[in-house]
């Protein structure tokens, strides 16, 4: 699919994109759906898939626990990268940012609009620990469930991140694998756009 090349700021041209991707959702799956790779303490990468909740004052906010793989690893070396591809529209995103935690009302505003079962899942999990068998974590569940027959609180180890850029790298499929990619960099206060060979 043909792209009309550089916009303005890159975060109009990540929005222009994903407000496509988000019309197909339908026959595109998790559009939303992002790979989150952070640095481990041997300096060997990390990726996960993670979902993108909302691009917000120029940080995009992913939720999780604070005390998983992933977040040990953002409390040492707060940088990570993202990458999304669409293969129906042949997008590819990638962007390069620091990390840093939401304040806590943001965190409990989003927790509340996760359905009841996914509030007692971020409470019963120990992520990223070992697991002895499964019926631990469902046991958890349930004694979670009678202990919070209602209103369950954000726990104090779980909220979001929000990653600001300092790089993006938008990438359209081509014939030939002559792809297009733009590059755009963050330098001196403004964003600088290069284009790049495939």
């Amino acid at each position: 699919m043909h792209d009309s090349g550089f916009y303005d700021t890159p975060f109009e041209h990540f929005l222009a994109w994903y407000e496509v991707a988000l019309t197909l959702k339908d026959t595109l799956p998790y559009p939303n759906a992002m790979t989150v790779t952070t640095l481990r303490k041997d300096g060997f990468p990390d990726s996960r898939i993670l979902l993108l909740k909302e691009v917000c004052e120029g940080s995009f906010v992913f939720f999780t626990n604070y005390n998983s793989s992933k977040g040990q690893q953002l409390q040492q070396h707060p940088k990570a990268s993202l990458n999304f591809y669409w293969q129906r529209l042949g997008y590819q995103i990638r962007i390069v940012g620091t990390v840093k935690k939401t304040d806590p009302k943001t965190s409990e505003q989003y927790f509340q609009s996760r359905p009841r079962m996914s509030q007692l899942g971020a409470w019963a999990s120990q992520q990223s620990q070992p697991m002895s068998t499964r019926t631990e974590l469902e046991d958890a569940v349930a004694v979670l469930s009678q202990q919070y027959p209602e209103y369950i609180p954000c726990p104090p180890y779980w909220g979001g991140y929000a990653l600001t850029p300092v790089e993006f790298e938008f990438w359209v499929e081509g014939k030939n694998r002559l792809h297009d990619r733009y590059g755009y960099v963050f330098s001196k206060g403004i964003w600088q756009q290069t284009l790049l060979y495939p």
